[in-house]
């Protein structure tokens, strides 16, 4: 079930709810993929505002650190986000 969104008008809200109902898996899967891609992009570009001048590799690896454990990340990948620097 949809969380109710606490700004919205309740008509727009019913308005919001049925139009996710008739959507097919296939829309959902999309607009999911576009906003998690999205979602991604904005945490990347966090990463690289407070940590400028590093290169691809560690802000793809402090990307994974934002969902991985750092024991994970240490065996996986010789990373220890702990002891990267600032």
């Amino acid at each position: 079930m949809l969380a109710p969104a606490v700004d919205t008008d309740s008509v727009i809200e019913a308005l919001r709810i049925e139009g996710f109902r008739q959507m097919s898996p296939a829309r959902k899967f999309a607009l999911v993929s576009a906003l998690t891609k999205n979602v991604r992009q904005l945490a990347l570009a966090g990463i690289r505002s407070r940590h400028p001048g590093i290169g691809e590799r560690e802000a793809m690896l402090r990307l994974a650190a934002m969902s991985v454990d750092p024991a994970t990340l240490l065996k996986a990948f010789g990373w220890d986000p702990e002891h990267a620097g600032p």
